[in-house]
């Protein structure tokens, strides 16, 4: 089970990944920069949990999840608030991923998933949603 669960939190991982490249090329470091911040920190945050669960599936002795060629874009307009609001949809996505792993793994990949849907969780919040009571729980019911 821990290997699949690192497996799946991988390739939402790579999605994410892909998502906030999109993001980022639809905001603009001069006119919001706030939200630039936001969208390039949120990449790079994506980018190290990406390789700390590539090591940890190497570890496990499979092979990693590869990356998708491409993924679904979000389709709003790309204004300041479509940008915030997509970045908030993908944190809620990468939540709900990680409470998935939290339930399939023990010790210190569950101590790491619940950082990451921490996380995941705070920045959703920063992206103007509404803070949850059990964020990633919608979709473990």
């Amino acid at each position: 089970m821990t290997v699949q669960a690192l497996q799946t939190a991988l390739a939402a991982e790579h999605a994410a990944l892909y998502v906030y490249g999109v993001l980022g090329a639809r905001t603009s470091e001069s006119r919001t920069p706030a939200l630039f911040a936001a969208v390039t920190g949120a990449y790079a945050i994506h980018r190290a949990q990406r390789d700390v669960l590539t090591r940890r599936v190497l570890d496990q002795g499979a092979e990693p999840t590869p990356a998708s060629p491409t993924y679904e874009q979000p389709a709003a307009t790309p204004t300041p608030t479509a940008v915030a609001r997509a970045a908030a949809d993908l944190e809620s996505r990468c939540a709900e991923t990680y409470a998935y792993v939290v339930t399939g793994t023990t010790d210190d990949d569950r101590r790491w998933a619940v950082e990451a849907l921490t996380g995941a969780a705070v920045r959703q919040v920063g992206f103007g949603s509404p803070p949850g009571p059990l964020p990633g729980a919608d979709d473990l019911a």
